[in-house]
């Protein structure tokens, strides 16, 4: 399950604009209170004080400015400054890769542990799959036993070119040599991965300064660890003092529901967060949007991205068919196990829900065990155990065929019943939409059909 990022923030500032939205008017010391709610829940976060200053300050200016305090709905204005100014706060949505020069450098930094190795290997299979990109990889660290074995053998696990290693040279000599290789190969992009160490040192940072001399980067990342919260800042800006960085990645991600470091960063470094690493898998890695982050603290959901992992993972075919068969009432237990294997791909139930406005006012409100994903693959067991007609015509499930499944899928026969039961209700739901849809009263079903086709996330930022 990925965690959400800045969780104990959302939960803490939901319950305090959920008292503003309560009010009819609100005087300024009620403002003030709000404010000092806020400003506690983001030291508690682990936001940098500078940083808690600054947003509460500016807050206030512009909440006292938009005349909240006469207005007919003041707990919602609140709520859109803090947002707006969240927004600013995270930086704004223009954190593409500048991807400059034939072949285009990108140069990743950071200390020893946070995650760099694995980020540069991420990176790859993004420009590779998202941008159609011919990504070389070079590692320029000599000094970590194996680094250079590492990223090889990541690169071979996603299809993606290492350059090849050569014992004794120095990282200078590595670079050189991947600088022609890439220009003789024909490469778009070079991903040069540095070596880190346990502390900043002047001996790393000369490296750094040299390489960035030699190679000229469009980018220069740096990777941190977010659970290592203001100490991820504060290497940040040591990394500053050196070297020209354009850019932050933020791993692990998944692990962190405070989010201090992300809330920071932009503000201190003035370096955009480009991507977020959201766990150990090579495909998690996420472009950073700073209005979805904003959404997702606020509680007010990120749907663009629920739709865009839909478009990613759903087959549309699939989709099309289910939508038809929607329509007419008509899905049987094969199709139950379809939307069940969607979700486990889209992340499972926790991370759709984490996507959904409102999640977090009624999370406590739902039983923890419909959250593990573990029922999820239960039922998909239970459903594989099935014959094709029993899946078709579950009436014919008897008590010998049910003794029969759950044995098949190390299950008890009560599973099997809850299973039937679970369906029985969403085949009887299916069937109302299908009568609706019949009588034109549910025009926008087509939406599962063909909305996503044309769907452009831009019109919904």
């Amino acid at each position: 399950m990925v965690k959400n990022m800045f969780g104990s923030l959302t939960a803490k500032l939901s319950s305090i604009f959920s008292k503003l939205r309560g009010r009819g008017t609100l005087s300024e010391a009620d403002v003030d209170a709000a404010l000092r709610e806020i400003r506690i829940s983001l030291l508690e976060s682990d936001v940098a004080l500078s940083v808690v200053k600054t947003f509460i300050a500016e807050v206030k200016e512009k909440a006292i400015g938009a005349q909240i305090l006469s207005s007919l709905s003041p707990g919602h204005i609140v709520v859109k400054v803090v947002y707006d100014h969240l927004v600013e706060v995270l930086g704004s949505d223009s954190g593409e890769l500048k991807l400059q020069g034939l072949p285009a450098a990108i140069l990743m930094v950071g200390l020893q542990g946070s995650g760099k190795t694995t980020t540069t290997a991420k990176l790859a299979k993004r420009l590779k799959e998202k941008e159609n990109k011919r990504v070389l990889l070079v590692s320029l660290d000599i000094y970590r036993p194996a680094a250079q074995l590492q990223l090889e053998i990541l690169g071979k696990n996603i299809g993606v070119d290492s350059l090849s290693i050569v014992e004794g040279q120095k990282p200078l000599d590595i670079a050189n040599r991947a600088i022609t290789q890439a220009r003789v190969g024909g490469y778009d992009v070079v991903i040069f991965d540095t070596a880190g160490r346990l502390q900043l040192d002047a001996e790393l940072m000369k490296e750094l300064r040299e390489l960035q001399t030699l190679i000229s980067p469009g980018e220069t990342l740096f990777v941190a660890d977010s659970l290592t919260g203001q100490d991820a800042v504060n290497i940040a800006k040591g990394f500053m003092e050196s070297v020209s960085l354009t850019g932050v990645v933020l791993t692990r991600v998944d692990g962190d529901a405070k989010g201090g470091a992300a809330l920071s960063m932009r503000q201190v470094t003035g370096c955009p967060i480009k991507f977020i690493g959201l766990g150990e898998k090579v495909d998690a890695l996420e472009p950073f949007h700073p209005k979805r982050i904003a959404d997702r603290i606020l509680d007010m959901g990120d749907i663009v991205s629920l739709v865009e992992k839909t478009m990613e993972t759903v087959d549309m075919a699939s989709a099309e068919a289910m939508a038809k068969k929607l329509q007419q009432g008509g899905l049987d237990l094969s199709d139950f196990a379809l939307q069940l294997e969607q979700m486990l791909k889209m992340g499972g139930l926790a991370t759709l829900m984490n996507h959904m406005p409102g999640m977090e006012q009624i999370k406590g409100q739902i039983p923890a065990h419909l959250m593990d994903d573990k029922i999820l693959k239960r039922n998909l067991a239970m459903i594989r155990s099935m014959t094709k007609e029993e899946r078709k015509s579950p009436e014919l499930l008897n008590a010998s065929r049910k003794r029969r499944i759950a044995k098949g899928s190390g299950t008890q026969v009560q599973d099997v019943n809850r299973l039937l039961k679970m369906y029985q209700d969403m085949s009887d739901a299916t069937k109302k939409f299908g009568k609706l849809a019949k009588l034109g009263q549910l025009g926008k079903l087509n939406f599962l059909k063909n909305g996503l086709k044309g769907f452009n996330p831009g019109r919904m930022k």
